[in-house]
């Protein structure tokens, strides 16, 4: 009698610590649900030519019109170049500078040098694109910018006008992606290699490896699988970028010369829906940013896919 009353405390016990742990999903739940899945209902619209004096959804159908108005574009080549191309360096720059940060902080042996060390990388992660942005302004502004006034004339070299100078931009924005991101990647590979056995580094000095082979053999293999999911996730939104970076640091609201450089799809949803809001600029944004669902849900499948054949440990799902 006794030995089934504690198993039914027990019991009790765990499905209040179950209860507790779920009802703290909630506020996420519910904000995931207004986020991510409400918004899903708008993917109708890219079907739709919109009337505004008719509910949202009620618009006539028109097919695949809108796909083909998007495709037919002489723009969509230079808008779809530049988001996979923008991407494509984010992951991989992203991926290796994160490793690499992380690996040498891990070798750090200063307890507090590493914590102020990850401390100024991290921060940058919490500054808006907007802030960025007149950072940006600080440094490149043509008459007072630090660049120009400064920099270069040290070098003995002439400044330029940055925001008329479209070949500078994709170097540019790709440093402000990596300023900006790198430090949260760094934190999420150092966490990986917290929870590295120390056992394995310690039969490897008696076996006599040194720093960089005990790196080279343990430390990288063991981020495989963090660096594989990161990578899975990052290829889902490889259509997606952020329109704090390549709208508001370049200035695009007051400067049109850097829209060739510029120009991604969610810059352009974003511009083609805010001129004017006319119904033939709704349906336009609205089928790009179908395309933008669709291409990232099979892109994760289509990886989920490859890693499963390769090795079925590291797959999402």
């Amino acid at each position: 009698m006794v030995a089934n009353t504690g198993t039914q405390l027990r019991r009790r016990g765990e499905r209040t610590k179950t209860l507790a742990l779920t009802a703290m999903l909630i506020p996420g739940l519910i904000v995931l649900f207004f986020n991510s899945y409400l918004p899903m209902a708008g993917i109708v619209m890219a079907f739709q030519k919109i009337d505004y004096s008719k509910f949202a959804f009620a618009g006539k159908w028109v097919g695949l019109r809108n796909l083909k108005l998007f495709f037919g574009s002489t723009y969509t080549p230079v808008i779809i170049r530049n988001t996979l191309l923008y991407n494509f360096a984010f992951i991989v720059l992203g991926k290796f500078f994160s490793m690499a940060f992380a690996v040498a902080l891990n070798e750090l042996r200063g307890l507090n040098a590493k914590k102020v060390y990850q401390g100024v990388m991290f921060l940058p992660y919490f500054i808006s694109w907007v802030a960025v942005s007149y950072i940006a302004l600080a440094f490149l502004h043509t008459d007072y910018g630090l660049v120009n006034r400064t920099i270069l004339p040290m070098l003995g070299m002439e400044g330029k006008n940055w925001y008329q100078t479209p070949a500078a931009w994709p170097g540019l924005l790709i440093f402000f992606n990596l300023w900006k991101g790198t430090g949260y990647g760094t934190v999420m590979f150092l966490a990986s290699i917290a929870g590295i056995d120390p056992s394995l580094y310690e039969a490897a000095r008696i076996d006599g490896a040194n720093r960089w082979q005990q790196i080279i053999h343990i430390t990288l293999p063991m981020l495989y699988p963090m660096l594989i999911i990161t990578t899975l996730l990052s290829i889902g939104s490889i259509f997606n970028t952020d329109i704090g970076l390549f709208y508001s640091v370049p200035m695009r609201s007051i400067n049109g010369l850097l829209a060739d450089v510029t120009t991604t799809l969610d810059t352009y949803v974003y511009v083609t829906f805010s001129s004017g809001g006319s119904a033939s600029t709704v349906n336009l944004s609205s089928a790009a940013a179908f395309i933008q669902s669709i291409i990232g849900f099979v892109l994760v499948l289509l990886s989920n896919m490859v890693v499963k054949k390769i090795n079925p440990d590291y797959v999402l799902f």
